[in-house]
């Protein structure tokens, strides 16, 4: 098996913090290829094509999905690992599992779980995907879950509170939750999926906003980030306009944060210098990073997309009837465990039961169960 060359911080296949359950090595692919594997063979990763970002299934055929997200999220952080000398297959597997919890309708559907467990211990659709491969996924004759290894498992658990991760670690003592408890990072794999996350985030909310007609290019050059790469685009090709501007000058975005990142992360690492992925871990501060004026420059462009894209009326109408969709489904599920199914209904946690149903729906499933049980069309 040809194997990648890795700098020593980077996380080594060979040497992995292991698996829950013990299995044999495959003869030709490392621990972290099986891992991406296995995630893309799961059910969860397949439901991820119908589940949306900020614009609904059923408004368009060309806006992201979380599928088509997890996609561009693998391609960067590729790219960066790649020229940081990182494991690339660590870093696809991760982003492809992220957002493996994510409720239906985006962040809509979090904030709804959310409320309606609140007396039931809460709902964060990052614990759930973690959630998803320990636990929920069911492929496997000897073990529930996708028994990932570590540093997999490490990089989906992005955030934890406080309280979770003490109820993570009492089961996994010094696990994948202590660096919540004791302070510290995650391998650089994981640093680098999460900053990964939220340049393709930013980048694809540009082009679907203006796509929708909610925002518009003109609009958005307010924005420095996307100004500066604009004007560079029509100096450089004065005939361009419309969708070949638009994607010349995101095109532009990307490349310009892609090479931030490494830069900034290798000055970072020149100066940390740490010896191996365990000091990557014990230090501060994530060592994949922006520069001062790049991570400026993206927080101001997420800031726009906040104000005119997320929080715009359509975008509210529409996350308003959603939110509708799935309290209702909860509240049923709850009065009525029948309407769920078997395997979940004989649970003995029920709320945990409905939110795991729940948020494994697609959003067309979500709109068409709501329908069947309330007789409401509300899409």
């Amino acid at each position: 098996m040809l194997m990648q060359a890795h700098a020593p911080y980077a996380a080594q296949p060979g040497r992995s913090r292991g698996r829950r359950i013990h299995e044999p090595s495959a003869p030709t692919r490392s621990e972290f290829q099986r891992d991406r594997d296995r995630i893309i063979h799961s059910t969860a990763f397949r439901r991820l094509v119908y589940k949306t970002q900020v614009f609904l299934n059923h408004e368009g055929d060309l806006f992201r999905t979380r599928l088509t997200h997890s996609i561009e999220v693998a391609q960067l952080g590729r790219s960066i690992a790649r020229s940081l000398a990182l494991d690339e297959d660590l870093v696809e597997a991760v982003a492809l599992a992220h957002d493996l919890g994510h409720t239906p309708f985006g962040h809509a559907g979090q904030d709804v779980l959310d409320e309606c467990m609140k007396p039931f211990g809460g709902f964060e659709h990052n614990l759930q995907s973690l959630r998803v491969i320990d636990h929920l996924e069911q492929r496997y004759p000897a073990f529930d879950g996708l028994n990932l290894c570590f540093e997999t498992r490490e990089g989906v658990l992005k955030h934890c509170s406080r309280r979770n991760a003490e109820l993570i670690d009492a089961q996994e003592p010094g696990g994948i939750a202590s660096r919540f408890l004791r302070g510290g990072q995650p391998s650089l794999e994981a640093q680098l999926c999460n900053l990964a996350d939220e340049v393709a985030y930013n980048a694809h909310d540009v082009d679907d906003g203006v796509r929708s007609g909610l925002i518009g290019l003109e609009q958005l050059l307010a924005v420095d980030l996307v100004r500066e790469h604009c004007d560079d685009a029509r100096r450089e090709h004065p005939q361009l306009t419309g969708k070949r501007l638009l994607f010349e000058t995101i095109r532009r975005m990307l490349s310009a944060q892609v090479y931030d990142v490494i830069d900034a992360s290798r000055a970072a690492l020149v100066e940390v210098a740490p010896a191996d992925v365990d000091a990557v871990r014990a230090h501060s501060h994530p060592l994949i990073r922006f520069s001062a004026d790049m991570r400026a420059r993206s927080t101001a462009l997420k800031r726009f997309l906040f104000a005119n894209l997320y929080r715009h009326p359509q975008v509210q109408q529409t996350r308003a009837r959603a939110e509708t969709v799935l309290r209702d489904l909860f509240s049923i599920y709850q009065s009525d465990p029948t309407q769920l199914p078997p395997d979940f209904a004989q649970r003995p946690d029920l709320p945990r039961a409905c939110a795991d149903y729940i948020a494994g729906m697609t959003d067309r499933f979500a709109i068409r169960e709501h329908q069947r049980l309330t007789g409401q069309q509300l899409f």
